[in-house]
């Protein structure tokens, strides 16, 4: 039998694979962790270590690795119908689930397209904007407008409406050119100014955007109060209000990406709420299957549906596909996970775990090197600086966070932080006893990238 251990299956990695957002050179130094088995919040190496899984493996574990709910309800669906064209045909699990996405996200909401990951969702989104506007008599509509610092997927349309330059400024001559509006985030608010009146200050950049580009604008796309790519950048609802009441005034889509926030990440199950509104799309992903299996949704209404039912020589129909949509495995796993929400009041458990973040992490807003500690729900995070007065930050050369990330797994936790931020996404089912963990080792890291 072959060897099974860390540094074979690294050796073996090394060889094939190419990892996704990764300077493959830092494994020269950095070694991979060889995950072979998950329970909870945890997972285990194959020299039989385990660690905290603090970044719920990139946002999209909700309820712990293993969960039976949802590998029961997975493995029931497998003997009976494992993938069918979704083009001509339907069943049941992409029925019943769209019935409950339309029923559990904000009201208006009534018609649900199925794709593959949250940066194909931001496409149909996108393609749906343009679409419903040249449909609708509007083909000037052709400019988008986004936020400075948001992210929103790889794909060349995503990416073309994000503003995280690391991963966009290699691709500039293939993307196109957005309208991109400061962000609100609360970190630049001056000293005194509250979250929301920060909000509203800021809002008068979207304003005069709107009111200048409009005429050409088929939407704005936000990620709704936290930008996570971005740093885990924060901001008020009231900003959500005013873009809702705006977008309608000037005859613009509102595009919501709460890949990344949906499904009680921020304290409610969609960030929206937090503001009262429904936008024009809802593009999720992630927790959608609790990280289960690929499988995103955009929610749209009936207005952007009626603009293309038509004849088919009208050529008005949205010609857009992919050979997975709506696998019926991965809607069996977001069922169960819908069912989990239901059955186990996820979001006032939420808020108590929240609560615990919240104190296991108060001690790290008195040390000189972090420049604040924020928090949406089971979100939280902060921000080392060089200068805490001035909010100054550390050059991104010195890579602060990957001292963090390192002192972090000797003591048993992956988290990886997001350049100078660290932040904790933990399953839902972490323990308060795994939280305080969280805690110490976030200082104990932030210390010693401090001191390096």
């Amino acid at each position: 039998m072959a060897e099974r251990s860390n540094a074979e299956l690294i050796r073996r990695d090394l060889n094939v694979l190419w990892h996704p957002c990764t300077q493959m050179k830092d494994h020269e130094r950095i070694p991979l962790i060889p995950v072979e088995e998950g329970k909870g919040a945890w997972l285990k190496d194959l020299d039989g270590r385990w660690y905290l899984d603090a970044v719920s493996s990139w946002w999209v574990n909700l309820f712990g690795h293993a969960n039976e709910r949802i590998s029961e309800r997975i493995k029931a669906q497998i003997d009976r119908l494992e993938h069918v064209i979704l083009a001509g045909c339907s069943h049941e699990p992409a029925v019943e689930l769209a019935e409950r996405l339309v029923a559990v996200t904000p009201q208006g909401l009534s018609r649900c397209f199925y794709t593959d990951n949250g940066s194909s969702a931001v496409e149909v989104a996108l393609k749906m904007s343009h679409h419903y506007w040249r449909n609708s008599g509007h083909p000037e509509k052709l400019k988008y407008i986004n936020l400075s610092n948001s992210y929103h997927g790889e794909t060349v349309g995503a990416l073309s409406v994000g503003d995280v330059g690391v991963f966009k400024a290699a691709y500039e001559p293939m993307l196109m050119e957005p309208i991109t509006v400061p962000a609100p985030d609360s970190f630049h608010r001056e000293a005194g100014v509250s979250w929301a009146e920060h909000a509203e200050r800021m809002f008068v950049h979207m304003e005069a955007a709107l009111e200048a580009h409009a005429h050409e604008t088929a939407a704005v796309i936000v990620e709704p109060l936290l930008q996570c790519a971005g740093g885990m950048r924060m901001y008020h609802p009231r900003y959500l209000e005013r873009l809702r009441e705006a977008c309608d005034r000037h005859g613009v889509h509102l595009i919501a990406d709460e890949i990344a926030t949906g499904f009680g990440r921020t304290g409610t199950m969609f960030a929206c709420e937090q503001a009262g509104i429904t936008p024009d799309f809802m593009c999720l992903s992630k927790g959608l299957t609790a990280g289960y299996l690929p499988l995103a949704a955009v929610l749209t209404d009936e207005r952007v549906y009626a603009a293309f039912y038509d004849d088919f020589t009208k050529l008005n129909a949205f010609l857009h596909s992919h050979s997975y949509t709506g696998n019926p495995l991965a809607c069996a796993a977001a069922l169960a996970t819908l069912e989990l929400f239901d059955s186990d009041d996820v979001l006032a458990q939420n808020r108590e775990t929240a609560a615990l973040m919240a104190e296991a992490a108060a001690p790290l807003a008195e040390h000189p090197h972090v420049g604040e500690v924020r928090q949406h729900g089971m979100v939280l995070a902060a921000e080392m600086v060089q200068d805490k007065a001035a909010q100054a930050p550390y050059p991104w050369q010195e890579r602060r966070g990957l001292h963090v990330y390192r002192h972090a797994l000797e003591r048993g936790v992956l988290m990886r932080p997001l350049g100078n931020v660290v932040y904790w996404m933990p399953p839902y089912v972490i323990s308060p006893e795994e939280v305080r963990l969280l805690g110490e080792v976030a200082a104990e890291g932030i210390d010693k990238a401090t001191r390096a």
